[in-house]
């Protein structure tokens, strides 16, 4: 009876009494063959335009498809698709070394597998169930770090790093989730208490306004330097607020007095009552802050 070949690495098995006197180099060829596939690394160009290549999986050969590690190379001008033999379980660990931006996809001849992005010249690694190949981070449901140890980017020579880590205790776990878009400069990340972040600008105080000498309507978090110097001034409060707005005003010419400054309500109350406020105090300078539908804006003296 002739010999056969293991079904995944294709090594020889020899039946009893066969094989007189060979067994020894026989042996040596599957020897190097467990060693391809636990240790051997290959490098197989991919280079030219769109194409499938095949990786073979000999018996009792040294095969590439047989490697544990393949880095494909080569310059591709088209989408690259790279296959190995249905029926093999094995592991792998494919490195993408190809230049130009098209994806290459590692699979079995008749199932499906890993696409590596145009711009992906990474690493995966991988293994065959038989069937299809499987990308073994992208079935990964979550990453434990024990004992505070921290995940790590490092810098371009790898001397340096930032790292990120748990603090000592925690009260109760909790997750955090990235926002869904990057933010505009000078933006910060905020939590809304139930783990989503989101960029937002800091709102340290007013954002003040250019001298005002004419009737206006203001906008909430503004401050106003009012001259009625000329004559009284109306400023007409916003149609809508939420708690916490906020609006100042300063007399900016000393002539409240002279000509004062009206702050229309504009629907909302202004010290819980339903009236617009007159200011006619020389140098004044104060605050409205908005509370709720019941007391409306509140006076707060700077």
């Amino acid at each position: 009876m002739a010999s056969s070949y293991s079904t995944d690495l294709k090594l020889e098995l020899m039946v009893t009494g066969e094989n007189a006197g060979t067994w020894g180099d026989i042996t040596n060829t599957n020897l190097n063959l467990l060693q391809q596939a636990i240790g051997g690394y290959q490098e197989v160009s991919i280079a030219g335009g769109a194409q499938t290549t095949t990786l073979l999986m000999s018996n009792a050969s040294l095969s590439n498809a047989r490697n544990a590690v393949i880095k494909l190379t080569g310059a591709i001008t088209g989408n690259q698709v790279v296959t190995v033999p249905d029926g093999i379980e094995k592991t792998y660990t494919i490195a993408n070394g190809t230049t130009g931006a098209f994806t290459v996809q590692f699979k079995t001849a008749t199932g499906t597998g890993s696409t590596f992005s145009t711009t992906d010249k990474g690493t995966k690694s991988l293994f065959s169930d038989g069937t299809n190949i499987v990308d073994v981070f992208s079935t990964l449901s979550q990453i434990n770090l024990v004992n505070r140890n921290e995940v790590r980017f490092e810098d371009t020579t790898g001397g340096q790093y930032i790292g990120l880590k748990a603090p000592a205790t925690i009260s109760s776990s909790f997750s955090l989730s990235l926002p869904t878009a990057d933010g505009t400069a000078n933006q910060v990340l905020t939590t809304d208490g139930s783990g989503a972040l989101a960029f937002a600008t800091v709102s340290g105080g007013a954002a003040w306004q250019a001298v005002v000498t004419s009737s206006l309507t203001v906008v909430a978090k503004s401050g106003y330097f009012v001259n009625t110097s000329a004559a009284a001034i109306t400023t007409t409060l916003p149609a809508s607020a939420t708690i916490g707005d906020f609006i100042s005003f300063i007399d900016y010419s000393g002539t409240f007095d002279t000509n004062n400054l009206t702050v229309a309500r504009n629907g909302h109350k202004i010290q819980g009552d339903a009236s617009d406020l007159t200011v006619a105090t020389e140098r004044a300078g104060f605050t409205l802050v908005y509370v709720d539908a019941t007391q409306g804006w509140l006076l707060e003296t700077n």
